[in-house]
């Protein structure tokens, strides 16, 4: 029998020619892992299944990470107050299809509860065989407060986010995928109390083993390595007919490593489907392989996996700033 533990994952070196950091490329498939957010409610009940689809249909993988807890999607008005965000805002809303009710959930009207609601999305997916993971309990207040909040606001917001997963399953969750990747010294540190098998909370190119002012964290992070279809429409000069070419460019010359693409429910599930579908054609025509984040986490030898700084950093097309891979430990 398999040995599924948080541990077992960490520490499991995959059978075959599984790749390691020292691998030359081109000597090996090359795997893109997807994760895909889902942070509101129509996303999860209509993207959500027309994300697995397709992702069926064309027999790859995929990670599907949940908001958990009430979606306030209504309570934009002090993100609105963020440097570049009434721009991305307004661009990427004009392809979001969340629904006009949506926009005062959590203020004129009632927030629902995404984690009862979404239940039974949530639990087909499992069954399917995609796998499901914890983003936050509560979208919009993790990207405004979470690096800066305390270790007990932290404590109650993870342990919230993973009770409602687990009532929802049956079992604990393996993986966080912080909203917004805002993460901070405690956040950092719950990830590995609370036994996650690893993280995707970081941007960067290749996975690590995350130091945090020179603090180890034993839970390894898969951080987002390519940009975001949002990210290339909030950009002003960016035309839209080059976002697929453009991100089937980035992935064109094999790495050891692969690649982690993040998509969201809310856009490529709807508004963007069309472009997510050529993406996926392309991706597979170029020779990759799309799997879940466990099952590239699986390729590699983790005891082998560097050590990284994690820094505060930006990226074109996003407003504020974002947890980041930054150099390697101690060099």
């Amino acid at each position: 029998m398999t040995d599924d533990s948080p541990f077992a994952l960490r520490q499991r070196r995959s059978d075959g020619c599984a790749p390691t950091r020292r691998d030359p490329p081109g000597h090996f498939p090359v795997k893109i892992a997807i994760r895909i957010d889902v942070d509101n409610l129509k996303p999860a009940l209509v993207g959500t299944p027309r994300l697995a689809d397709v992702l069926k249909a064309r027999s790859a993988g995929a990670s599907f990470l949940f908001n958990v807890g009430p979606d306030r999607s209504g309570r934009h008005t002090e993100r609105l107050l963020h440097r570049g965000m009434p721009s991305y805002w307004w661009r990427t809303r004009r392809i979001r299809d969340d629904g006009f009710g949506a926009c005062f959930y959590g203020t004129l009207l009632p927030a629902p509860d995404i984690g009862t609601k979404a239940a039974t999305t949530i639990r087909n997916l499992h069954d399917a065989g995609f796998e499901t993971g914890i983003r936050s309990y509560e979208p919009v207040e993790w990207r405004i407060s979470a690096a800066s909040r305390d270790a007990a606001w932290t404590e109650k917001q993870m342990a919230l986010a993973c009770s409602c997963y687990q009532n929802i399953i049956g079992e604990p969750a393996r993986l966080h995928a912080a909203a917004g990747w805002q993460m901070s010294r405690h956040s950092y540190r719950l990830t590995q109390r609370l036994e996650f098998a690893y993280s995707s909370d970081t941007r960067g190119t290749h996975p690590f083993v995350p130091v945090y002012q020179a603090e180890v964290i034993s839970c390894p992070q898969l951080p987002t390595t390519l940009p975001t279809m949002d990210e290339l429409v909030a950009t002003p000069a960016f035309p839209a007919a080059q976002i697929v070419p453009h991100l089937l460019s980035l992935t064109e010359s094999d790495t050891s490593w692969g690649h982690v693409f993040c998509a969201n429910a809310a856009f490529e599930g709807l508004k963007l489907h069309a472009e997510f579908q050529q993406l996926l054609e392309g991706w597979q025509k170029q020779g990759h392989e799309i799997v879940s984040l466990r099952d590239y986490m699986l390729s590699f030898d983790t005891r082998e996996l560097p050590y990284h700084e994690v820094v505060t950093g930006s990226i074109p097309g996003r407003p504020g700033t974002v947890a980041m891979q930054g150099k390697p430990f101690l060099s």
